[in-house]
């Protein structure tokens, strides 16, 4: 007499290959796996949201508050940001920074593809490469503020340099422009911030097949044309994302242009750090939350030029 139990309640292995029992089987690890991903980013998201979501949506909650001399008063005001956007010194000051930043990115631009174009095609060694690189990286292990002051006895009136070119008779009297000056800030930015252009340029070159060189100098190319037309266009994700490293890292500095301009000029992070010094809370927000609108509006122009996702 034949036993009518179905196979799937009997254990039996020949369920797993019937059509139900794979479709039963399939569903369950499934739905499992579904939510290894979101487990998997549940940490991340965490630490995103309570140290930067909660932090910017504090700023933006702040910047609507009204002030006075010894209190913040909380309100919902637009005064604030008609301060910002209608001082004619503020924008003096946005426009300042944007040329900082742009005569930096464009220093750091050269001074980035260079380097990384002799450590990456120049340099056959690996580890001769590796080092060199190492190299780059040890001022880094002090801070921004020694490597800026390191600079003040070198540049001064009576500094090593002036010294220097006094005793070869280079020149008659001191040179003033090259401390205290917009020169100063902006060398000190590009040795601040010239290593955030090379490295992920390096990185990008690395990858570049060698075999294209090969064929481009083989087919009359040429040294300038293999450099413009193989190696920069391979390049411009690195050269991208250096270039979203040091407008982020230059717009929001305050501490290089207070000290190497000696208060002569000014910058939006150092006017929000004069406001934050007196107090005026609400006013440092809204100029903070105007000055994040301003970076991503750059960042997004960058990412429009170059689509660093596809080229990566």
């Amino acid at each position: 007499m034949l036993d009518a139990t179905p196979n799937r309640l009997r254990g039996d292995p020949e369920a797993a290959r019937a059509p139900e029992g794979r479709a039963r089987f399939r569903r369950l690890p499934a739905r499992r796996l579904s939510l290894a991903p979101y487990l998997q980013a549940l940490p991340l998201t965490l630490i995103l949201v309570f140290f930067l979501l909660i932090p910017m949506f504090a700023l933006v909650v702040v910047s609507f508050f009204d002030y006075d001399s010894v209190r913040i008063i909380p309100a919902f005001v637009f005064t604030n940001y008609t301060d910002v956007l209608g001082s004619a010194v503020t924008w003096r000051t946005y426009l300042n920074t944007l040329r900082y930043t742009v005569i930096v990115w464009a220093v750091t631009a050269v001074i980035g593809f260079t380097v990384a174009y002799v450590l990456a095609f120049e340099i056959r060694s690996r580890t001769v490469q590796m080092v060199l690189f190492l190299i780059c990286t040890v001022p880094f292990l002090t801070s921004n503020i020694i490597r800026m002051i390191s600079w003040i006895p070198f540049l001064g009136r009576e500094g090593i340099l002036n010294t220097t070119l006094l005793k070869l008779h280079l020149i008659r009297q001191p040179l003033e422009f090259l401390l205290f000056s917009d020169f100063a800030v902006v060398l000190a930015f590009a040795h601040l911030y010239a290593l955030f252009m090379v490295t992920p340029i390096f990185n990008t070159m690395m990858r570049i097949d060698r075999s294209l060189l090969e064929a481009a100098l083989d087919g009359g190319a040429g040294w300038w044309r293999t450099i413009t037309h193989v190696i920069l266009p391979l390049s411009k994700s690195g050269i991208a994302i250096g270039s979203i490293f040091v407008v982020t890292l230059v717009m929001g500095d305050f501490a290089t242009v207070r000290l190497m301009s000696g208060g002569q000029s000014a910058s939006v992070g150092l006017m929000i750090a004069n406001q934050i010094s007196l107090l005026q809370y609400p006013a440092a927000c809204a100029n903070a939350v105007v000055l994040l609108l301003v970076v991503l509006m750059m960042i997004a122009a960058i990412l429009r030029i170059v689509d660093i996702r596809r080229d990566l």
